[in-house]
């Protein structure tokens, strides 16, 4: 069973419960998935079926699914894509970010796959990407996940994040365990330290033991958001030599170019 949300938002009197479910229900599909039943949903949410079928309804009604009554199944509709569009086109740095990340990744090593991505509790979500011109590469999508303390851009949004933010981050890691909170403790202060000699984050087999990549944090024109934005590829062609030395100082060029510091 999916953990959607906490026991402790459930103590919060602001905390809208019935509203927090249905959107629990739309984060039941997965990539890939078209359709899904009220018995998928309830065994993803752990939601009793007749909750789901109260919710399922609403969301039809409100044009967030569509059902098939036939199948008696239900599938995302054209609101959950008005939702999307809306959130992309208030991201304020993406346009200007493609341009600069198609620029890092049309460099020298024809490997290289670029992303910006943003915090998602204990998760970064790529929200742009430019993919490598080789056909075999590090293959990256918009929606895409990494580990916020297992990852390079993840570590960079760390970083970047102001120290309240950040302590957020960390509470969230200790409510899944103590060990996880203490893990995400101490990646952060390796990375901290690294960024502060090399002006990035490293990441070398550290999402993925096939992987090498260098990120730095990125602040939106409204500095109000940070988003992580990284350079990498397969391991056997994306060597952390050239990653630093030539890499490097043009993804610190792109953050410069795309940020606005927050004053702490």
């Amino acid at each position: 069973m999916d953990d959607f949300h906490d026991d402790s938002a459930n103590k919060d009197r602001n905390f809208v419960t019935a509203l927090a479910r249905g959107l629990d229900v739309l984060r039941c599909f997965h990539h890939g998935e078209t359709n899904l039943t009220n018995s998928d949903f309830s065994e993803r949410t752990g939601l009793p079926k007749a909750t789901i079928s109260r919710l399922t309804y609403t969301l039809c009604k409100l044009g967030y699914l569509a059902t098939c009554h036939r199948a008696g199944t239900y599938r995302l509709s054209a609101g959950v894509l008005d939702l999307g569009f809306a959130v992309l086109s208030a991201i304020d740095i993406q346009e200007l970010a493609q341009q600069e990340m198609d620029r890092l990744r049309d460099g020298p090593n024809s490997y290289i796959t670029v992303a910006l991505g943003e915090l998602d509790k204990l998760e970064v979500v790529y929200v742009a990407t430019s993919t490598s011109r080789e056909g075999v590469a590090l293959v990256v999508r918009i929606g895409s996940r990494l580990p916020v303390f297992t990852s390079a851009i993840g570590q960079a949004i760390l970083v970047g994040l102001q120290d309240d933010a950040r302590e957020a981050v960390f509470e969230v890691a200790g409510r899944e365990s103590p060990e996880t909170e203490l893990e995400g403790r101490k990646r952060f202060a390796e990375a901290k330290s690294v960024y502060e000699e090399k002006g990035f984050c490293t990441g070398y087999g550290l999402w993925r033991k096939d992987v090498n990549g260098i990120a730095v944090p990125v602040f939106s024109m409204s500095g109000a958001q940070v988003y992580g934005l990284n350079v990498g590829g397969p391991s056997f062609r994306v060597k952390p030599k050239q990653l630093e030395s030539v890499y490097g100082p043009l993804l610190i060029e792109a953050s410069e170019a795309l940020s606005v510091q927050p004053s702490r």
